[in-house]
């Protein structure tokens, strides 16, 4: 590699300064370029040729959202790359997502796009006004060039192994039946659903330990404390997933009178903090987990966890309360998510509220280790118009171990009159189902695992948004398995589901 030619991108502002003072003309392009084809090579050269230098920005490894397995090429081989190629005068890694902080870096003369890009249905991400902004902000101009259109999502996808031979087949097969503006559009219909969350509030919190090995008397795990972390979980985390994609969300539940509660509650959702019912006998619930540090490639070690909660369903005044905040909002509302944890809010009389009166009710009743056997889907509830599940639930739900997972879950659908059906099986599949339809069966998308903590929350959150806007289940499934694989990368709950990130990553796998 030309190591003159690489500029860090801390240095890149004065050296690029410097350039613009000695007369020079600064072309820019920027890019993952994870696979350099010949429409690249096309592309570059006509770049160059409109002014002095050619600089080419490159997102950085962490920063690209093409979905699983990519970048194909870590960033030092495509650096290489880049710089191999007489066209290109300069290269640059960009510690960033998009494009906005490439052009204030480089502040081009000439920042240059794919003629594809001329068409605004191309830009299905919705990224391009805000480049040509950044571009006038610098004093720049915006060129569409190129003469050759490959495509290196699509080249990748095909004769590469960067997926899996299940999730290429899946994937394929879906991109067969749905164009990628499809999807988008699919996407975009959730901004208009009306979405009322209901469910128990939990904070996560994250105890961070050095493990120095077993005491010497009493045999017990002795570690030295790091740090610590509180995350918003729970239906908390549904409704803050929920908020990317639907601009009428509200949130109904129930917390204590803690301050550091309030003070978390209003940091996140400030906007839901008026269906929140409060009550200074009331536990807010703390799942406090003991972890060690996160090293890089490695799923997140638990050593073991301790959990804040009130052993007593709260009084008949405080469920009331809630009851009553619910009557006020339920019929405006176009969905109900009810994300049922087990924990205290969810008594018999709010069950059967939100069942008689949710227009839409999407439910997710979990198992944990506090309600194991009693919070079980087919004793609580009577009614959900679409439900998901994992694996040891519907082992519950129906009473024993040895499963016909469709089989079951096809059983249990009709017992709760539902449309839409989901079992979430981990690093296996997701089964959907769906009346009239299909069976759709999902491999999982991302295997590269972090924190399986709230990944099914996440994946519930983006499937109710497709049964309540009455998308195919297959389209249902991916997306919702699109939602599992960010939430998968992330600590616990530390932020919610990114709408981009879904999106970018759903047209990466669907481009065949």
């Amino acid at each position: 590699m030309s190591v003159g030619k690489v500029i860090s991108f801390e240095r890149a502002p004065a050296f690029f300064k410097t350039l613009r003072e000695r007369g020079k003309r600064i072309v820019q392009s920027h890019g993952i370029f994870d696979l350099i084809h010949p429409g690249h090579v096309l592309h570059l050269e006509e770049a160059r040729a409109l002014g002095d230098v050619l600089v080419v920005t490159l997102t950085a490894d962490k920063f690209v959202n093409k979905g699983p397995g990519r970048p194909y090429f870590n960033e030092q081989l495509r650096l290489r790359s880049l710089a191999a190629l007489s066209c290109v005068d300069y290269v640059v890694l960009v510690p960033f997502t998009g494009a906005v902080e490439a052009i204030e870096c480089v502040r081009p003369h000439i920042y240059c796009k794919g003629k594809e890009y001329e068409d605004p249905d191309f830009d299905t991400e919705g990224n391009l006004p805000n480049e040509i902004r950044a571009v006038k902000r610098v004093g720049g101009r915006m060129r569409f060039i190129g003469s050759i259109k490959y495509s290196s999502t699509r080249l990748l996808n095909l004769y590469f192994d960067h997926l899996s031979g299940p999730v290429r087949d899946f994937c394929a097969a879906l991109a067969a039946r749905y164009t990628r503006r499809q999807f988008v559009e699919a996407v975009e219909g959730f901004a208009a659903l009306k979405v009322l969350v209901i469910g128990d509030t939990i904070f996560d919190r994250y105890s961070y330990l050095k493990v120095q090995g077993l005491t010497s008397k009493n045999k017990i795990i002795s570690g030295r404390f790091l740090r610590e972390d509180t995350q918003t979980g729970g239906a908390l985390a549904v409704f803050r997933h929920v908020k990317q994609f639907a601009r009428h969300v509200k949130f109904i539940s129930l917390i204590g009178a803690e301050p550091w509660a309030q003070k978390q509650l209003r940091a996140h959702v400030a906007s839901a903090e008026d269906g929140v019912v409060r009550d200074a006998g009331f536990t807010t619930i703390i799942k406090q987990r003991f972890v060690e540090p996160l090293l890089d490639g490695n799923e997140m070690s638990k050593l073991f966890s301790v959990n804040y909660l009130d052993a007593n369903p709260p009084p008949a005044a405080v469920q009331k309360k809630v009851a009553d905040a619910i009557r006020r909002d339920v019929k405006k509302a176009d969905v109900v998510l009810l994300a049922d944890f087990g924990h205290g809010l969810l008594q018999t009389q709010i069950r059967d509220l939100v069942q008689d009166q949710a227009p839409f009710l999407a439910l997710n009743c979990q198992t944990n280790s506090n309600n194991h056997g009693f919070n079980i889907i087919s004793r609580q509830y009577q009614r959900a118009d679409a439900f998901s599940l994992d694996e040891q639930e519907l082992m519950l739900a129906v009473g024993r171990r040895d499963l016909q997972h469709e089989l079951e879950l096809a059983r249990l659908k009709k017992g709760l009159r539902s449309r839409y059906a989901w079992l979430t099986r981990g690093a296996v599949q997701t089964i959907g189902l769906r009346d009239r339809e299909a069976a759709c069966h999902c491999p999982p998308l991302e295997t590269d695992i972090v924190d399986t903590i709230g990944a099914g929350d996440a994946f519930f959150s983006v499937a109710a948004l497709a049964a309540a806007r009455g998308l195919p289940v297959d389209l249902g499934t991916f997306l919702g398995q699109l939602a599992g694989a960010q939430a998968v990368k992330i600590v616990g709950n530390a932020s919610p589901i990114s709408k981009t990130t879904l999106l970018k990553s759903g047209m990466s796998l669907l481009n065949f």
